[in-house]
């Protein structure tokens, strides 16, 4: 199983959170002592400086040969244009100093060009050699099959993965995007596993993340009342097997069906650790039941409506 770590950066702001270089350096070696192998980027994460630091690590800790490389595309001029897409693999390659991408993603549907312009350029990617497989981020189910049936239809190359939000205080996946997954043989890359940490802590500890990330509080913030009772719940289960309240999230979500690799933004080395030791920690069925019991309908956050909604 590949464990994912991500970079955790935003478009245009940096945050106070974020790490620079050095801090990049100590996770990455810290990452690769603990088996992880499977790193996640965007090309528009701190402006590029999560693709430049990623790489630069990689470089002096780890053969190219041995890691599994992801990134993203679409938040950024063009949008998935072709155009686009052929400019920033290689704006994203030089970033990273690699002759290829492991797992290119796009993130999120662009509403203003034809998924038939996107998917042929998509397609010319794995051709040439700059890309190995195909992954899809964000979106409606609706989207991803119209995708999948172009590519098909044309015989490109077709999706394999999907970086999906999913946890346990977000399912809206399982109501159709998760079964359709299933169906094509796709699997699962969630992000968001943690819920900006809602999971991994009671909500009056507050990290500095917590107080300062607008994107998580929208998210996740309007659903309070119905998200804390399972929160408690995930604390109950911690104390009964005497570990974290991250290692319960994670373990349930690694149960899933279709679930290969969470991933995990980090920011300190215990959030790694804690990462890789939910691996070890084994939910009983009625530890699974008893963490979903209470979980109800959500709006839907991830898929968007237009390229400019939340």
């Amino acid at each position: 199983m590949f464990r994912m770590y991500d970079f955790c950066d935003s478009k245009g702001n940096p945050n106070s959170w974020l790490l620079d270089q050095e801090q990049t350096d100590q996770m990455v070696k810290r990452a690769l002592e603990l088996g992880i192998n499977f790193f996640d980027s965007a090309n528009v994460y701190n402006e590029g400086t999560s693709e430049i630091y990623l790489g630069k690590s990689i470089k002096k800790y780890a053969k190219r040969e041995d890691v599994f490389i992801a990134t993203k595309v679409r938040l950024n001029e063009g949008g998935l244009s072709k155009a686009a897409v052929l400019r920033e693999i290689n704006k994203s390659l030089s970033r990273l100093q690699m002759d290829y991408i492991d797992l290119y993603i796009i993130h999120r549907w662009d509403y203003e060009t034809p998924i038939e312009e996107t998917m042929e350029a998509l397609n010319e990617l794995v051709e040439s050699g700059k890309v190995r497989h195909l992954g899809a981020s964000a979106m409606y189910s609706f989207q991803f099959l119209k995708a999948q049936e172009v590519a098909r239809k044309n015989g490109w190359h077709t999706f394999e993965t999907m970086q999906n939000h999913y946890n346990l205080i977000y399912r809206e996946e399982e109501r159709e995007m998760i079964k359709l997954l299933l169906e094509e043989g796709v699997v699962m890359t969630p992000y968001s596993p943690l819920a900006g940490g809602r999971l991994a802590r009671k909500w009056h500890a507050e990290s500095l993340r917590s107080k300062n990330d607008e994107y998580a509080k929208f998210k996740y913030d309007f659903n309070r009342e119905l998200d804390y009772p399972i929160v408690l719940r995930v604390e109950e289960l911690a104390n009964k097997y005497g570990v974290t309240m991250a290692q319960i999230s994670m373990s349930w979500l690694l149960s899933r069906k279709g679930v290969a690799s969470p991933i995990v933004g980090v920011t300190k080395v215990k959030h790694l650790e804690d990462a890789v030791a939910a691996t070890n920690v084994k939910l009983t069925d009625d530890d699974i039941a008893y963490l979903e019991e209470l979980y109800m309908a959500h709006n839907v956050v991830g898929a968007r409506e237009t390229n400019n909604s939340r």
